[in-house]
């Protein structure tokens, strides 16, 4: 994924990752439904690991994180808050190489939390999603309403339906446009 003008500045991780926000959106709560003990889950966008951090505890020891992100610098941020944690095992580091998420590894679950937007190709990004995706797994896509109006949040939805994704819900997230996408399991 293309380095985009919109997308966060490492400046402002601080703002990502913060009490007041775990307490509005608290990554257990929201995640709970999706992911469980074994799984291997990617955070797409991960930032400083608002998300990625529960989700590594969420999966257990026999479970991984891949936590992705365009900038090093967020990597960076992750990467200190979890040195020397259980969490360090759990978590592997994904630096995106620029127009793509870049990996190959099947994964369970995606997290695409307030970062579609940023996308310059959310075409592109859907179906590479669904290319690693496991059959049967699911993607949540978790928008901004001042960043996606509900006519663009509509548009994405419709990009992912054409990528072979099945909207399963829109589950109730503060403040956020939300769509809870799956990819049909694999034809016998």
């Amino acid at each position: 994924m293309e380095k985009h003008k919109r997308v966060c500045p490492v400046s402002k991780a601080g703002g990502l990752d913060n009490p007041v926000r775990r307490w509005i959106q608290n990554p257990r709560k929201i995640l709970a439904p999706y992911v469980k003990q074994g799984m291997t889950v990617l955070d797409v966008g991960c930032g400083p690991g608002f998300f990625s951090r529960e989700m590594a505890r969420m999966v257990g020891d026999s479970g991984r994180v891949i936590a992705a992100d365009l900038q090093e610098g967020m990597l960076n941020k992750l990467k200190e808050k979890i040195a020397g944690t259980e969490l360090e095992i759990r978590i592997v580091l994904h630096k995106c190489p620029g127009d793509n998420i870049g990996l190959a590894k099947p994964v369970d679950f995606v997290l695409a939390f307030y970062m579609v937007h940023e996308l310059p190709d959310p075409e592109a990004f859907l179906r590479e999603i669904a290319a690693i995706l496991k059959p049967g797994g699911h993607l949540l896509i978790v928008e901004p309403p001042f960043h996606a109006s509900k006519a663009a949040f509509s548009e994405v939805i419709q990009k992912a339906k054409v990528a072979g994704f099945t909207l399963v819900e829109q589950p109730k997230i503060f403040f956020s446009r939300t769509a809870l996408l799956r990819k049909p399991e694999a034809s016998r």
